[in-house]
C-alpha cells in the first residue's frame, strides 16, 4: 500500500495533509525518512509520524448506545447520523452501521468497516438473535406470547419467523405493558408492525443485545466503546 493511503486510512490526516508531513520529513518507515508519498509499505513495517508509531488496523469496530433522534446512516444532508457521534479520529473510511435502528429507537448499534461481519450478522440464514425491550400501548398477555411463538403474518401478507416474547409488566388500568422480545429477522419496522398486528402500539423501543454482544449497563446514550478483536470474534 502507498504510504499516503496507509496514513490517510489511519486518520493521520487527509492525503494532502499527509503529503505535507512527508515533505517536512516527519514520516519514517523502519527508521528511514520517507521521501515520496508513493513509497510502498507493508503492515509489518514500522511506521512513525513525528516520532509516534502508527499501527495499521484494517477493520474497526465500535459499539454505540444509540440515542433517539439520530439516523442509522452514514450521512444525511439535514439530519444527524450515528457516524457524527464518533470522534473525528474514529471516523475511518467505510465505517457504517450494521443494520438499522429507527430514528426513535435506542440501544445497541454496531459500527464497522468490516463488510463480511456486517453480512454475517444480518443474513437471515445466520440466525443471529436480536433482543429488545419495549413499552407498549396495550396489554400483552399469554395469547400474544403464543401468537409470537407461532410466527405472525403481517397485514401485507409478510410471514415472520417465530419470536420469543416475555411480558415484564402489565398495567390494565393504563392499558400498557413492558416486554422483552427476541427476534432473528430485521424487517422494516418489524417489531412495531408485529404489535400493530395485535392491535397494540410500540411507545418506546430499545435494543439490548445482538448475538453475543450485550449493551453495557454503564454506557450512556450517545456514547460508544471500541471493541477488541476477541470481542468481535465472540460476535461471530
Amino acid at each position: 500500500m502507498r504510504i499516503d493511503k496507509y496514513l490517510a486510512n489511519m486518520n493521520v490526516g487527509s492525503r494532502k495533509e499527509v503529503h505535507q508531513l512527508i515533505k517536512k520529513g516527519l514520516v519514517m518507515v523502519n527508521d528511514e525518512v520517507v521521501k515520496t508519498p508513493k513509497q510502498k509499505v507493508m503492515e509489518t513495517d514500522v511506521v512513525t509520524v513525528n516520532g509516534e508509531e502508527v499501527i495499521y488496523q484494517k477493520y474497526h469496530y465500535f459499539l454505540l448506545n444509540k440515542p433517539k433522534g439520530v439516523l442509522s446512516a452514514t450521512e444525511d444532508r439535514s439530519q444527524k447520523t450515528v457516524i457524527s457521534l464518533l470522534k473525528p479520529e474514529d471516523q475511518y473510511q467505510g465505517i457504517s452501521p450494521v443494520g438499522r435502528l429507527d430514528k426513535d429507537t435506542t440501544g445497541l448499534l454496531l459500527l464497522t468497516n468490516d463488510g463480511q461481519l456486517n453480512h454475517e450478522l444480518l443474513a437471515p440464514a445466520k440466525h443471529v438473535d436480536k433482543v429488545y425491550r419495549a413499552k407498549i400501548a396495550g396489554v400483552a398477555n399469554d395469547e400474544t406470547v403464543k401468537a409470537f411463538e407461532k410466527g405472525l403474518t403481517l397485514g401485507d401478507g409478510t410471514k415472520l419467523k417465530p419470536a420469543v416474547l416475555k411480558i415484564l409488566k402489565q398495567d390494565v388500568a393504563s392499558d400498557s405493558s413492558e416486554i422483552e422480545i427476541r427476534i432473528q429477522e430485521g424487517k422494516y419496522h418489524q417489531i412495531k408492525r408485529m404489535f400493530a398486528a395485535q392491535g397494540m402500539k410500540v411507545v418506546e423501543l430499545d435494543r439490548i443485545s445482538m448475538g453475543n454482544l450485550t449493551l453495557p449497563a454503564d454506557l450512556k446514550r450517545g456514547e460508544y466503546i471500541k471493541l477488541s478483536l476477541d470481542e468481535v470474534e465472540s460476535i461471530k
